[in-house]
């Protein structure tokens, strides 16, 4: 039935075709432990094994993006380390506008406050 309250599937524990759970009704399958992270915001909110598949994915890919693009200041710059100054040109050169700044918000207060712990 699509009614207005009906909520997306949780995440699931990743099963093969061959458990028990695989072969139990919907309702049954057991919901994979949440971590921390997934609880913060809005803790009454799931999300779908296909949706937390395709964030995987664009962080992945964001990752590699930033990453890609640090190694290669480090390397015009001649230095041997990626530091969070690389990290941070390449946000800006990665990111669009607004986002970037938001990013670097973000970014720099982490470093301070993992500078100060």
């Amino acid at each position: 039935s699509s009614s207005s309250t009906h909520n997306p599937p949780r995440r699931r524990i990743p099963h093969t075709k061959s458990t028990s759970a695989a072969m139990a009704p919907k309702a049954e399958k057991k919901l994979a432990a949440k971590k921390p992270a997934e609880e913060e915001v809005h803790p009454d909110i799931g999300i779908s094994s296909k949706a937390m598949s395709i964030m995987n994915s664009f962080i992945n890919d964001i990752f590699e993006k930033l990453a890609g693009e640090a190694a290669k200041l480090a390397r015009y710059n001649k230095k041997p380390t990626i530091t969070s100054r690389e990290i941070q040109t390449s946000v800006r050169l990665v990111l669009p506008g607004e986002l970037a700044k938001h990013a670097v918000s973000e970014g720099t207060k982490a470093v301070t406050k993992f500078t100060s712990s």
